[in-house]
């Protein structure tokens, strides 16, 4: 049976998955973080990064991680460091467009590595800053890249968005379908064997 490993702790990562209906473990591992490329190119290298960190203790499995940033007018936003960093985040956000990044990587058992991203374009109304503080001691923004849920309550600042909301989220599905197909992961015949 084909064993796939899920490099993230993110239990909203989780969650996506488990829609697939695909059995699948949960290891993560801390990698070096840190990449001054644009968010496009930043959440492919970092989702690599993740995916490499876990073939080393899992080589036998396909391999599957992710990484999401949050980018406005060229600045990559990721997680807050505390919550003058989530404030100032939010400010950025009030009232703009950004862009959320999701970076995808499959490695299959023999080693191969496949990564895409995907961008999808949000819409926030502006916010006032009561809202953005009472947000901040809610402590929902803490682990969130550019300091914010769309499953959260940050939703009712959302006026549009142009994209995949799982993106968002930070699981892309049909990204994740395409890479482990390439992978040559056994995709169909798992779900098969479930009907």
């Amino acid at each position: 049976m084909s064993k796939l490993l899920l490099a993230s702790r993110s239990p909203r990562r989780c969650e996506l998955l488990n829609i697939l209906g695909l059995p699948f473990i949960i290891d993560s591992f801390d990698v070096d973080e840190f990449c001054e490329q644009p968010a496009s190119c930043a959440v492919e290298l970092l989702s690599l990064r993740k995916a490499e960190a876990a073939r080393a203790k899992y080589p036998d499995y396909y391999i599957l991680s992710a990484d999401t940033l949050v980018s406005i007018n060229g600045v990559s936003l990721g997680k807050p460091r505390d919550d003058g960093d989530a404030r100032r985040m939010l400010h950025m956000l009030s009232g703009n467009t950004h862009q959320v990044y999701t970076g995808v990587t499959v490695i299959s058992p023999e080693g191969e590595s496949f990564t895409e991203h995907d961008c999808s374009n949000v819409t926030f109304v502006p916010i006032t800053d009561s809202e953005i503080d009472s947000y901040i001691r809610s402590g929902e923004p803490m682990d969130k890249a550019g300091s914010y849920a769309l499953q959260g309550r940050a939703a009712q600042w959302i006026i549009h968005m142009d994209g995949n909301p799982f993106s968002v989220i930070g699981l892309p599905l049909y990204l994740v379908r395409s890479l482990l197909l390439q992978s040559g992961y056994p995709f169909d015949n798992l779900l098969m064997k479930e009907q």
